[in-house]
């Protein structure tokens, strides 16, 4: 890799990260980490703002932006091979933006990049998620993204049948389904549910459908109540 390249990779890569370290930088870039510090060093002299030390970690200052960028036909390969297999399994809201902004970034391709990437061989078929699973994905999602809680009819591995109001948290996707992380009131405690067990779901209507961002019932809270050999395996249920 050109330095120049390594110099304007090094800015993207502290960008989109909230305190990026030598060490993470010099093995995405394959560099010591001595190499890192004294580009690093080199940026900042050039008026680049990145603020931070060797050993603490680097961040980049409000206000900094680079020119548009104009990816590569191996990049735009990548960009619509993603879209192309997220489709089948995002919610139809999601989905119908993917293709725009897909769409976006073909447009500004000069047209031999635009070429290549369109006729690249690789296709997902839609074999996904059900139109009702679909709905239900964009329904807690929306719902996680705007603190309102859902009650929700769930039918667990047992083919027991429940009754929950839940504050949505965050989806997952395991490959083949979809699960909801979230608070369960019943239960006063954080539980996953399949989205393709829930045969029914609606949002819990007036002021008590909302909930406050709490401390201890947050996603981050979830994530850390669960032990990392458990979140590998593929959840058929709940609680």
């Amino acid at each position: 890799m050109r330095r120049a390249d390594r110099l304007f990779q090094i800015v993207q890569l502290i960008r989109g990260r909230r305190l990026t370290t030598a060490a993470f930088l010099a093995q995405r870039l394959e560099v010591s980490e001595r190499t890192v510090y004294r580009d690093v060093a080199d940026l900042q002299h050039q008026g680049v703002p990145i603020e931070g030390a060797a050993g603490v970690g680097y961040r980049l200052g409000k206000g900094f932006e680079l020119p548009p960028l104009m990816f590569t036909v191996d990049e735009a390969r990548a960009l619509l091979a993603s879209v192309r297999m997220a489709q089948v399994w995002q919610d139809p809201a999601l989905a119908k933006a993917s293709q725009i902004a897909i769409g976006k970034i073909l447009s500004v391709l000069p047209t031999a990049a635009r070429v290549a990437a369109q006729s690249m061989a690789i296709y997902a078929p839609p074999v996904g998620m059900d139109p009702v699973t679909k709905n239900t994905l964009q329904t807690l999602r929306e719902a996680a993204q705007t603190l309102h809680k859902v009650e929700v009819q769930y039918k667990d591995a047992a083919d027991q049948i429940t009754q929950r109001i839940l504050r949505p948290l965050g989806c997952f996707y395991w490959g083949k389904v979809w699960t909801l992380a979230a608070w369960c009131e019943a239960r006063n405690g954080f539980r996953s549910f399949r989205l393709d067990r829930m045969t029914s779901i609606h949002l819990v209507e007036g002021e008590a459908g909302q909930f406050k961002d709490e401390q201890g019932k947050r996603l981050s809270d979830y994530l850390r109540s669960v032990a990392p050999p458990n979140i590998q395996e593929k959840p058929d249920g709940t609680s």
